[in-house]
């Protein structure tokens, strides 16, 4: 082993160690005895199982988990579906402005979500959405059209040009080849972008907060209210319950890493 290969291993270690030692420092909070203060990394000699259970049952998961999954699903399919069509159309076809269009999406890269919270409030209190799932899904669909055209746009700018003319010789039309052709050999970018928005939309707090009232219908973060009062936090179930809401997307990441990885190879981020 060379030192460049070394060198590259070491801080792939030390990034590792930065990673796992919050997560580790949170699950060691979580299983301390109900009442204490945990402060910094100690890992209990009586580890409670049960705060897991406890957090659970005192902040009504299942509702929120059900509104949760409603929001995601409506969020990332719609938002795949957009993402390839307009990434696709930037990337093959001759559309007049598409390099301005572009630009706009990318400009929408740079405002700071927490800068349109107002401003989508009273645009969903004048579409009558406020209070429902609808006025956190459309706006999050908006929200991450400019990363996901971008992504997917750079992905089908690095097929192969022979590919689509292939298609063309063929008799694909535009559409045809979108469908039979772009679309399947575009699943790997499909995939990493969908890990992605479900990540973001499963995490999502303060939209949810703002725009809808009833708790029961928040995303499973608002979870986190629920251990918080005027006068004091129950800093466990607090980290109990964070850990049983990072432990889907963990989840999820762990299962689907290989095909976000190989959209990277493939040059998902290129073009």
């Amino acid at each position: 082993m060379n030192r460049s290969q070394t060198l590259t291993r070491l801080v792939m270690a030390m990034l590792l160690l930065f990673t796992l030692v919050p997560f580790v420092t949170l699950l060691s909070a979580a299983l301390q005895p109900v009442g204490d203060r945990p402060r910094g990394f100690s890992w209990p000699s009586n580890p409670q199982w049960g705060n897991f259970v406890e957090a659970y049952q005192v902040a009504d998961v299942t509702p929120l988990l059900k509104s949760s999954i409603l929001i995601v699903l409506g969020v990332v399919p719609i938002s795949l579906l957009i993402a390839a069509l307009a990434g696709y159309g930037l990337a093959s076809l001759s559309i007049p402005g598409g390099r301005w269009i572009l630009l706009l999406f990318i400009a929408g890269l740079t405002i700071p979500f927490e800068s349109l919270i107002t401003p989508l409030f009273f645009q969903m209190k004048a579409l009558g959405l406020l209070n429902t799932r609808w006025a956190v899904i459309l706006p999050l669909i908006g929200l991450f059209m400019p990363f996901g055209v971008f992504w997917m746009r750079s992905y089908f700018v690095s097929i192969a040009s022979e590919i689509s003319e292939a298609a063309r010789i063929d008799g694909a039309g535009p559409w045809q080849a979108f469908w039979r052709v772009h679309l399947p050999l575009s699943r790997p970018a499909l995939a990493s972008l969908a890990i992605l928005l479900f990540l973001w939309t499963w995490n999502q707090f303060i939209l949810a907060l703002v725009l809808i009232d009833d708790p029961s219908m928040r995303t499973v973060a608002g979870a986190l209210g629920a251990f918080q009062s005027q006068y004091d936090t129950n800093t466990v179930l607090l980290a109990a319950i964070s850990v049983l809401i990072m432990t889907p997307t963990i989840l999820v990441f762990l299962i689907f890493q290989r095909q976000f990885s190989r959209a990277l190879l493939e040059g998902a981020v290129k073009g």
